[in-house]
């Protein structure tokens, strides 16, 4: 069976990061529409480690009238206040972030809290005991956005699809060499950041495209 023709009940399956950092706040939020425009994102996740909260700020608020247009789930890393705050649907936590259920006092219990699990089994089944929309596992591949602490493996990505309803987000490295894959063992939604913003052969839209 044609891989490809598989592929195409598969829409809106980029959960798109931002880069690391932002040089040129015009040119990001102008590329940022451009690849909405694709019509393949269904989440976009601010993820500004390094930045100050008032430029976290000040940029969330410009990013959510564009997620809000092309009816994009607009998600902050680690920081459930500054998601409250400006209005964000949701936030993603990893490990070391505070728990679940403090999360969604504080930005909602109706919005979208997804949670690293790496590869652990264990990790996972407390993030769906409490409630988590999306776990999200990786690295899946060598990764150019950070450092790779933790491997994913396909057979823990097919435990979970096969065990529980829980949306799965594949995460690290990911590209147009090695997406079919994880599309094709049911993943749900694929993160990905490096290959669309920092593409040395093609632009953020043209990178997208090509996943398509």
């Amino acid at each position: 069976m044609n891989g490809q023709t598989n592929l195409r009940k598969f829409k809106k399956f980029i959960y798109l990061i931002s880069p690391n950092k932002i040089k040129n706040t015009n040119k990001f939020l102008c590329n940022l529409k451009k690849i909405f425009k694709t019509n393949s994102i269904s989440y976009f996740q601010l993820r500004l480690k390094n930045s100050n909260l008032g430029y976290k700020y000040k940029l969330s608020i410009k990013i959510k009238k564009i997620t809000k247009k092309f009816s994009i789930k607009f998600i902050v890393n680690d920081d459930p206040y500054l998601a409250k705050k400006v209005g964000a649907d949701g936030c993603h936590l990893g490990q070391s972030d505070m728990d679940i259920a403090k999360a969604k006092k504080i930005i909602g219990g109706n919005k979208i809290i997804g949670i690293t699990c790496h590869n652990s089994k264990s990790l996972i089944k407390e993030a769906i005991k409490n409630k988590a929309y999306y776990v999200a596992l990786g690295a899946f591949n060598k990764s150019l956005t950070k450092k790779v602490k933790y491997r994913a493996q396909i057979s823990t990505l097919k435990w979970v699809k096969s065990n529980y309803k829980t949306k799965v987000v594949a995460i690290g490295g990911i590209n147009d060499k090695n997406y079919k894959k994880l599309l094709l063992n049911n993943a749900d939604f694929l993160a990905i950041s490096d290959y669309i913003w920092n593409n040395k052969k093609l632009n953020p839209q043209e990178a997208t495209m090509k996943l398509l």
